[in-house]
């Protein structure tokens, strides 16, 4: 615990298809390019039927394996929701403690309301590609409202200028002022390192505004109260007894589940 703090999260995601392991592979080459020493944590979606995962991030990110600057760790999401794995957090706290100065933590590709990555992360980069989708289902998405920069990728595609107005009019409904950051839109072509030295520029305005606004603070002390919070919720659920006969009676209409779940934690 005393040798963490100091690593930089930056949190990508986005739908699946839209480039994440490719941008991820681009900015650590940046990173590396700045002397960073840089890990990776790329969560992918587990099999339903077999409980398997095929980690493929690992694949798009051969060009770093011989790096000793660099750090790639997959990690099977087992089922567990929110685009990431149980296991995330503990992962993020030991490469941070070892020393990495950047982060990156990929997540599976997640949908409108999967955002369990602004929890964890200090910057949260939402990507997007052209073509994926209408302005109804971008105002609707709920994952774009936790992005801190917005990134278009494959932005050599046709599209590009109909995503951008449909975010600029998502952005307009928010209310602004001096103390609110206002997510930029970045343009990317992750294949061909496009776009990747202003996509830096973005993640370093707002972490530098995240410092001195407070904000980074508040997120890791909400990220810790949430992560306390689950923790206490596993001992409990450890700590209560057999529920089956209090289901019975509830069925049965001799107490209704309100008291039956006072009495079940009575003892607690």
């Amino acid at each position: 615990m005393a040798h963490q703090g100091h690593a930089h999260v930056i949190g990508i995601t986005g739908a699946p298809g839209v480039g994440k392991s490719t941008i991820t592979s681009a900015l650590i080459s940046a990173y590396r390019g700045q002397g960073l020493r840089v890990a990776v944590l790329a969560v992918d979606p587990s099999s339903p039927f077999s409980g398997g995962a095929v980690l493929g991030d690992r694949v798009r990110m051969q060009a770093h394996a011989t790096d000793e600057g660099v750090f790639i760790r997959s990690m099977a999401s087992r089922g567990h929701l929110g685009g990431l794995a149980a296991a995330a957090p503990q992962a993020l706290r030991v490469l941070d403690a070892c020393g990495f100065d950047v982060v990156l933590l990929e997540t599976v590709g997640v949908g409108q309301s999967e955002v369990e990555v602004v929890g964890q992360a200090d910057t949260v980069l939402v990507l997007l590609a052209p073509g994926m989708g209408d302005g109804v289902q971008v105002a609707k998405a709920g994952i774009l409202e936790i992005a801190d920069v917005f990134v278009i990728n494959k932005a050599d595609r046709d599209g590009v200028p109909a995503t951008v107005r449909d975010l600029r009019g998502m952005l307009a409904l928010n209310p602004g002022g001096e103390d609110v950051w206002i997510p930029p839109i970045v343009k990317t072509v992750a294949t061909t390192g496009a776009g990747i030295d202003d996509l830096l520029s973005a993640v370093d305005r707002h972490r530098e505004w995240s410092h001195h606004s407070g904000d980074l603070f508040q997120r890791r002390v909400q990220r810790v109260q949430r992560e306390l919070e689950g923790m206490a919720l596993d001992l409990v659920r450890d700590r209560l007894g057999d529920a089956g006969d209090l289901a019975r009676r509830v069925l049965a209409g001799e107490i209704d589940p309100y008291r039956a779940a006072v009495v079940l934690t009575d003892d607690l």
